[in-house]
């Protein structure tokens, strides 16, 4: 399974929670962190398998819609990082974060799912 990023830049802090909240609800993904990058952009940064970042990051844009003044100003998502990438840019898997990802990545049971 490759594991993938997805981030989600938006205009105002308000709207990142709002998409950030969707994507880990739409899909089993993991949440490594945010980023405040000034002038009220901010990007919020997930990590999963290829198709749950796809389907978490489209959710993330449909529901900053529903804040009210919010803005995505860019999408992305990397298939495949490269290892080095982690070292540099903020997508690692922290030990803050580490609980949540063996959460996401465990089989849930049948009556469990939506």
């Amino acid at each position: 399974m490759a594991i993938a990023v997805g981030m989600i830049e938006t205009l105002g802090f308000p709207a990142v929670v709002e998409a950030a909240d969707a994507m880990v609800k739409a899909a089993r993904v993991t949440l490594v962190g945010y980023e405040k990058i000034g002038s009220g952009r901010v990007t919020v940064i997930v990590r999963g398998d290829v198709s749950e970042v796809q389907a978490s990051v489209a959710a993330g844009v449909d529901n900053v819609k529903r804040v009210n003044g919010g803005q995505v100003l860019s999408t992305h998502i990397i298939a495949r990082p490269h290892e080095n990438l982690e070292y540099v840019l903020p997508i690692r898997y922290t030990e803050a974060v580490e609980q949540f990802r063996e959460s996401v990545s465990g089989i849930r049971p049948y009556g469990n799912r939506p």
